[in-house]
Formats: C-alpha cells, sequence, structure tokens
C-alpha cells in the first residue's frame, strides 16, 4: 500500500478555482483502477489549507496517476494557484 498526504495552502483568491479544479482531479482519481481512496480535505477554519489524502495499491499505481491526462492538467492548472505544497509518502508499518 501506498499512501500519499499533501498539505496544500491556496491563495487566498485563488480558492475558488483551485478547489473546483482539485476536486474534478480526485473524482477521475478515484476511478482509476490502482486507486484505493482520494480524499480533499479542507480546513474548517481557514479554506485555504488543504490536504490530500491518496491511497494506491502500490507506488506503481500512483506512478500511473501521475500520468494521466487528469493529473497532468492539475499540475498545469492549480498548482500555480498554491503558495505552498508539501508532500508525504507513508507506507503501512507490518508486524
Amino acid at each position: 500500500m501506498f499512501v500519499l498526504v499533501v498539505s496544500l495552502r491556496i491563495k487566498p483568491e485563488n480558492v475558488e478555482r483551485f478547489m473546483k479544479q482539485v476536486l474534478e482531479n480526485a473524482r477521475a482519481a478515484r476511478k482509476e483502477p490502482g486507486c484505493r481512496q482520494f480524499d480533499v480535505l479542507v480546513d474548517p477554519q481557514d479554506k485555504s489549507k488543504v490536504m490530500l489524502y491518496e491511497i494506491y495499491n502500490d507506488e506503481k499505481a500512483f506512478e500511473a496517476h501521475q500520468q494521466t491526462p487528469h493529473f497532468k492538467k492539475y499540475l498545469a492548472e492549480a498548482v500555480p494557484l498554491l503558495a505552498s505544497r508539501e508532500r508525504h509518502v507513508y507506507r503501512r508499518a507490518e508486524p
């Protein structure tokens, strides 16, 4: 299992535009065969703070996600609307 957590800070003037684009990307990603979960979480106190929580079967499934047209569109159009973006990869600890 491959888990990606992305902490985003949207430039305040871009929140509405960014949310439309990130939700479009999430909906498409959820249909990918290797994607188990893709949540877009918003801080209730500050709508410019967003977290993406993504679970894929493995790293290959995530790499396939990065090659999709919807992800490339998200990178080109939505990422420039951000003030910051921090990515963290996690794997389940096995006993």
